[in-house]
């Protein structure tokens, strides 16, 4: 502990609740918000407070006197006088050791510098106390008094009194035995609701009488509210190395709502309205942003943040764990900065009033625009609402703007910041605190906001009218809607940089219009078959004079079946299926090919020899029969790629009686792939056709993949030519399959033999 946690100004607890202002103005300080549950003993509870808060005073001044008498005994000074005056500088010496380690003294009290904080802390392994952490464990005793008067299921559940005991014994094991109860018994959900009201009172009583030096610094700031912890209080971890993992400078892409979202935002300003917009937002990354013609008939705006994002620790939208940790604990995150981004996109004029409402961690992401000087110079920050967010340690940057917290006191978010329903400091008297409590408290009902919007309509009517009193300007009708989704990072355009290519329009044959090249996919999936066959068979499909000669593996050749579902093109979603002979670079078949492999594609001769192809709509075929020479057909196609399965079905168009060309079963074990590259080699007359496909996305290797191919009995030229090579019940050699992923197929270039 150093003495700079400590100070003797503390801001005092006004009587009659929290959130009581101490300016006249009552338009824009409504009267303190007081729970119904705490009504019948406001006095006792004000007065067990009181003494609360001046006992944190007191141990406050105490920390001060041992860190001064901690410096004064290791001051280079005291060296100096043992050498000029040894007698009274030992007396001297053994009066400030005896003071700071006697229990009629200060206690264990080294603290202050390196070696007052190194040998306090040894004091504190020892189970050694100082007088300043007994004073202040006396002032968090009296907090837990205040709450089990306002709160009496703390003292009638057996079960938390067993934790309360324990924690006020300083039994550290009988505390973990009676929280491992109390979780097996109620749950986890509801041990947590029910331990909420006083979790900042036994968090850092434990954590000041526990044998850990490391928590004590974050139980000190909790105990004394000097403002949010920098480590959890159970253990002593840094939240530093969670906010870390917060990365990102934060953006956010205007997007369309559906039908049912456009139908149901508000159509007007109001508490209610901007709740209800939250609650419909969820918690995907979204925030919306509204424009309001007020009573005066000047447009003001309204940002509006949804809380954390469910799932994972860490995902690309700030309303991750991390994000709203880091929104909580710091000044600044991600979340910040997308509010930032989507703010500026949506172009709000300098000088205009602005309002921002959050929930959760967007409750704290809008309180953390509001302390920026910059945000508050661009806009008039009027009113700032964070609804159950833990946004007590933090300040708006323009004293005119209002603020109005509203908090359930079993809702265990807004004590991340270390305060609490038993806080015996009035942080802001001049904002508007409705902190309360009703019978349905359980944990994490109680947080949302479909919960919150309901207490506000049904039990929190007064409360609920003075905020609307403070938003009274923002009162009237929406003219202006737009929803944002928000990212860690900007976003990049899609595909980039592998489908950000330079691209060329090409007119077709048939005269329809034009096609861009290169073909891409921004969204599709694919398999990959190998099989191999006789050299024969293979050759026999080649024209003669080829350049290329089949490759071989061992004696056998190889032919590449690819099907894909092109879903995102610029032909259109169509699906495909495609084979084709595995062949050596032409005039250069003797060549190492895995030198040839490792070059990049557009450097590569090594490539597959396309001997068909069927898709399914008119486009896909009149393009590449066009611009890639394919004898490609049409045909009937299915196609079902997943992690473990494949199934890939080809028919004739409209065909009735032919058994289809089947593909499909188990893929067997898969491991992630590098990128796929190939070339692409067709033949028309003495004219060779060479373009590069390549793929990009997760894509997996099956090697000894357990699926079958059945040829079928179609009529289609592809069917028939892998019935001609021998395929008709083949295994494939192995496989590569891919979901999602991106694709590009490169204008051809033209050789003549």
């Amino acid at each position: 502990m150093s003495a700079d946690q400590a100070t003797t100004e503390r801001p005092a607890r006004r009587k009659g609740g929290r959130g009581s202002s101490k300016r006249s103005s009552a338009e824009r300080h409504p009267p303190a918000f007081v729970a119904e549950n705490e009504r019948r003993h406001v006095e006792q509870t004000d007065r067990l407070k009181d003494a609360a808060r001046e006992m944190s005073t007191i141990a406050d001044t105490i920390l001060q006197v041992s860190a001064r008498t901690t410096a004064a005994l290791t001051h280079p000074a005291m060296a100096a006088c043992a050498a000029a005056a040894p007698v009274r500088a030992t007396a001297a010496h053994r009066q400030l050791v005896t003071t700071l380690t006697r229990e009629n003294g200060l206690g264990f009290a080294f603290s202050g510098g390196r070696v007052g904080a190194a040998v306090g802390g040894l004091g504190r392994m020892a189970d050694r106390d100082s007088l300043a952490i007994l004073v202040m464990a006396t002032s968090l005793r009296l907090r837990l008094a205040a709450l089990q008067i306002v709160h009496p299921e703390l003292t009638q559940d057996p079960k938390l009194v067993r934790i309360i005991d324990a924690v006020n014994a300083d039994r550290d094991v009988e505390m973990w035995r009676a929280l491992r109860e109390l979780f097996r018994h109620r749950g986890a959900v509801d041990g947590l609701s029910r331990l909420a009201p006083m979790a900042v009172e036994i968090f850092s009583l434990k954590a000041l009488l526990d044998e850990n030096p490391l928590n004590d610094h974050t139980a000190w700031k909790m105990a004394s509210g000097r403002g949010a912890p920098t480590a959890d209080p159970l253990i002593g971890v840094s939240t530093w190395f969670i906010s870390r993992l917060d990365r990102g400078e934060g953006g956010a892409r205007p997007i369309e709502m559906s039908a049912y979202e456009a139908s149901s935002v508000g159509a007007r300003g109001s508490l209610l309205d901007f709740v209800r917009n939250i609650r419909m937002l969820g918690n995907d990354g979204r925030i919306i942003i509204q424009t309001i013609t007020g009573p005066d008939g000047a447009h003001r705006h309204v940002v509006q943040a949804p809380g954390m994002r469910p799932g994972g620790s860490r995902n690309d939208s700030p309303q991750d764990l991390v994000g709203a940790f880091r929104a909580t604990l710091e000044n600044w995150s991600t979340y910040s900065g997308a509010l930032h981004s989507a703010i500026a996109d949506y172009g709000i004029p300098e000088g205009d009033e602005v309002a921002l409402v959050g929930h959760s961690a967007g409750g704290s992401a809008i309180m953390n625009l509001a302390q920026e000087e910059t945000f508050c110079g661009r806009y008039r920050l009027t009113n700032a609402v964070a609804i159950g967010s833990p946004v007590d340690h933090k300040v708006p940057a323009d004293p005119r703007t209002r603020v109005a917290t509203i908090t359930n006191q079993h809702d265990i978010v807004p004590t991340l910041d270390g305060t609490g329903a038993g806080s015996c400091y009035d942080h802001h008297p001049d904002w508007y605190v409705v902190d309360y409590t009703e019978p349905f408290h359980q944990f994490p009902e109680c947080h949302s906001p479909s919960h919150y919007l309901n207490d506000l309509e049904h039990r929190l009517g007064e409360a609920r009218e003075h905020i609307d009193e403070q938003l009274e300007a923002y009162h009237g009708e929406v003219v202006r809607t737009q929803m944002y989704q928000i990212y860690d990072e900007p976003p990049a355009p899609d595909g980039f940089p592998f489908l950000t290519t330079p691209r060329f329009d090409v007119a077709t044959e048939s005269g329809s219009g034009t096609v861009e090249l290169p073909l891409t996919c921004s969204d599709g999936d694919g398999l990959l078959a190998y099989f191999t066959v006789s050299p024969g068979k293979a050759a026999a499909l080649m024209e003669n004079g080829s350049p290329a000669r089949p490759l071989l593996i061992g004696n056998r050749a190889l032919v590449a079946v690819f099907a894909a579902d092109h879903r995102e093109s610029n032909l259109g979603p169509y699906k495909e299926v495609v084979a084709g002979i595995v062949v050596h670079a032409p005039w250069k078949d003797g060549m190492f090919v895995l030198t040839d492999l490792v070059r990049d594609v557009d450097r590569r001769g090594l490539g597959i020899r396309v001997v068909g192809s069927v898709v399914d709509t008119e486009a896909a075929r009149d393009a590449q029969r066009q611009f890639w020479r394919i004898p490609a057909e049409l045909g009937d196609i299915g196609l079902s790629v997943g992690r473990q399965r494949v199934r890939v079905t080809l028919g004739e168009k409209d065909g009735e009686g032919a058994d289809p060309l089947v593909l499909g079963g188990f893929l067997g074990p898969g491991l992630l792939s590098p990128a796929y590259d190939t070339v692409l080699y067709t033949r028309s007359g003495r004219d060779v056709y060479r373009a590069t496909f390549q793929v990009r996305g997760r894509i997996w290797g099956h090697p000894g993949a357990l699926c079958k191919l059945n040829a079928g009995t179609s009529e289609l030229p592809l069917a028939e030519t892998l019935r001609r090579l021998g395929l008709d019940g083949a295994r494939p050699l192995a496989c590569l399959s891919a979901r999602s992923h991106h694709s590009k197929v490169s204008g051809a270039a033209v050789f003549s033999l």
